[in-house]
């Protein structure tokens, strides 16, 4: 999986220069080379339409347009270029609605800062080994969010004509 990975062209999106070179310097030291990256998230909507990124890591929390709203422009805008890329969201402040609302709008993966490179790596071969399906409903459209699927027996079996 190592040798996937290096092939990879990633997007980050943060308003901190400072760890958007960070995370490309850990994604270099990964073996991964096509590392782009943009201060927030209009401009990474575009760099979208420019180019074909397989992963997208953004910021939970940019300037202009934030990485919630950027994903769901991703997923959801009718005039979205790529609405099944992978989005893996950082954030510094990891509280429960955060994380809910990032699944919430489609995110795919969540990374807590910081975080180190054997913590991107996991995320990044999580999203590429196990890659999740997506699934469109009246009000969402992205990644599965369920993580587990339970097999239902006797009462909470569903049966295919009910509702």
């Amino acid at each position: 999986m190592s040798e996937q990975i290096k092939d990879l062209t990633i997007l980050v999106a943060d308003s901190d220069r400072k760890m958007r070179a960070l995370t490309r310097d850990m994604l270099n030291s990964l073996g991964i080379q096509q590392v782009y990256s943009v201060g927030d998230g209009s401009r990474a909507y575009h760099e979208l339409r420019d180019r074909r990124f397989d992963i997208l890591i953004t910021e939970r929390r940019m300037e202009q347009l934030d990485g919630i709203e950027l994903t769901r422009m991703i997923r959801a805008a009718a005039d979205s270029p790529c609405p099944h890329v992978p989005i893996l969201m950082t954030t510094a402040s990891p509280k429960l609605r955060d994380v809910t609302e990032a699944r919430d709008a489609g995110v795919t993966e969540f990374l807590i800062k910081p975080f180190s490179i054997d913590g991107l790596k996991k995320r990044l071969v999580a999203t590429m080994q196990n890659p999740r399906d997506f699934i469109e409903v009246s009000n969402y459209f992205g990644p599965d969010r369920r993580r587990s699927v339970k097999e239902f027996y006797g009462e909470d079996l569903r049966h295919p004509n009910s509702d």
